[in-house]
């Protein structure tokens, strides 16, 4: 059997621990990394042995796939702050670029027509490759609905590089979800808070890919 690609999740809140959860139950291993190592080091105790803990910078050094399951505008720095050590590595982002309104919700942090995805694709380092992907979900759903039966809910992605689809599509299904492209990242605003094709926008809820292919 082919060895899979490292991954690394790094961001522990409600996403990136959803998302390091269904990576193992998916038998895949994966490098936990958050601001606090012990953070890391304790959710890696009580996932078992296919996670290891890391600091950031070993993290990012020693996997493939480098997932950033933290906010939006942390993203842009630490495109530059590990800059060196992302180049060539695959970059996944499931962020949403969205903040408090005043009333309590939610609103985007960016232009109506502005899409995260775009946003950081101008900001990679050298050789990075980017999908946007694992963020048209939120965490309730990514926990309870991850290797539904009979037929997994979908995870939509998109990225302007076709060479790591089948990355990405290995790494959602191991996730537990059915991948579906949507496009490039000109698409991505679809699959963000939002859009038409996230969980919280006029999708407004999980489906199945027969389902997803009639509103993709």
């Amino acid at each position: 059997m082919t060895q899979k690609s490292k991954v690394a999740v790094i961001g522990l809140g409600n996403i990136g621990t959803a998302l390091a959860t269904n990576l193992v139950k998916g038998n895949r291993s994966v490098i936990l990394a958050d601001k606090t190592f012990e953070k890391a080091n304790t959710l890696s105790q009580k996932l078992g042995s296919h996670v290891k803990p890391a600091t950031i910078a070993d993290a990012v050094k020693e996997a493939d796939i480098v997932v950033l399951a933290i906010y939006f505008d942390p993203i842009k720095e630490f495109l530059k702050t590990y800059a060196t050590e992302l180049e060539g590595k695959i970059i996944v982002d499931p962020s949403n670029p969205i903040g408090l309104d005043e009333n309590g919700g939610f609103k985007k942090i960016i232009g109506a027509d502005e899409s995260a995805g775009l946003i950081l694709s101008t900001l990679l380092p050298s050789g990075a490759k980017l999908a946007k992907a694992l963020g048209t979900l939120g965490a309730a759903s990514l926990a309870d609905a991850s290797f539904q039966t009979p037929e997994k809910a979908v995870e939509f992605y998109a990225t302007d590089d076709n060479s790591i689809d089948a990355e990405i599509e290995e790494l959602i299904r191991d996730n537990g979800f059915e991948p579906l492209k949507v496009g490039g990242l000109t698409q991505s605003i679809r699959i963000e808070v939002f859009g038409d094709l996230h969980e919280f926008g006029a999708l407004g809820k999980t489906v199945t890919k027969k389902e997803a292919q009639q509103v993709v």
